[in-house]
């Protein structure tokens, strides 16, 4: 069952129905994955996704704040969801498609400005969160499973626009990256968009702060899409809807795609 999959942290599902709908429009992924939705999932505009074909949706979701939505054009059950180092807020969530293949869908915390846990809780709750996934992935293994999201860590020295610069800025720390890379590790977890693009500089996030984002190009991947092992051979297609950033009232993240032939 072949099937095209995008990730995009919307920053607010309701404010962004539009620009999702557009998404859903003009690309027609069969599996969308929604984070910093930022509404109850019983205010999550359905009715407009379910008129586009997208009529399965699996979702955790708080008022204001976080929020993971996984809509979907292809039957899904909902797989659970977890609740990150018990912070209460709505970070994960998982589904499984009818052939079997489990796809997670993750927000990690931002972590703050400042990158020291003992000055700055929420970089202390973000390294926690990481090192519950190891846990978690070393316990339970992961298999035939997909795992996508903004997981707020840009891992490699081209996955920001000047990596000595960023090197003690929140996101691309070594102390992040060595965070991240243990999770990763921990269930066999391969980097689907560098398996398909292995070289060149390629951002998913671009600050509001840029007067003219598209020509500062100070960008960051901050947006992953993984597989297991078993299935990330299957994986094709990989690329970032840059052109998405530059839509009316964007979100200042893009959409990440990728295919599976399974």
């Amino acid at each position: 069952m072949p099937f095209t999959l995008a990730t995009w942290n919307i920053n607010s599902v309701r404010l962004r129905e539009g620009l999702v709908a557009r998404l859903m429009r003009e690309e027609g992924p069969d599996v969308l994955c929604l984070q910093e939705c930022k509404s109850p999932v019983e205010k999550i505009p359905v009715e407009t996704f379910q008129a586009l074909g997208y009529t399965h949706m699996v979702a955790r979701g708080q008022k204001g704040y976080n929020g993971v939505a996984i809509l979907s054009k292809l039957p899904l059950e909902d797989a659970g969801g977890r609740d990150l180092i018990g912070m209460g807020h709505a970070r994960h969530v998982a589904a499984r498609l009818e052939n079997g293949v489990t796809i997670h869908n993750y927000y990690i915390p931002a972590g703050g400005d400042v990158p020291d846990r003992e000055a700055n809780e929420k970089f202390g709750q973000k390294l926690d969160v990481l090192t519950q996934m190891r846990d978690h992935f070393r316990a339970e293994a992961p298999a035939k499973s997909i795992l996508v999201g903004d997981l707020n860590i840009a891992p490699r020295e081209d996955d920001v626009w000047n990596h000595k610069a960023l090197l003690k800025i929140v996101s691309h720390t070594p102390v992040e990256v060595a965070h991240l890379a243990e999770a990763q590790e921990a269930g066999a977890w391969v980097d689907v968009t560098r398996a398909d693009i292995p070289e060149g500089l390629l951002y998913s996030w671009w600050s509001y702060r840029a007067k003219d984002w598209d020509a500062a190009d100070k960008g960051r991947r901050l947006d992953h899409v993984w597989a297991t092992p078993d299935i990330a051979g299957a994986a094709h297609g990989s690329r970032v809807l840059r052109d998405a950033r530059g839509w009316e009232q964007p979100s200042d993240h893009a959409p990440v795609f990728a295919s599976f032939d399974l």
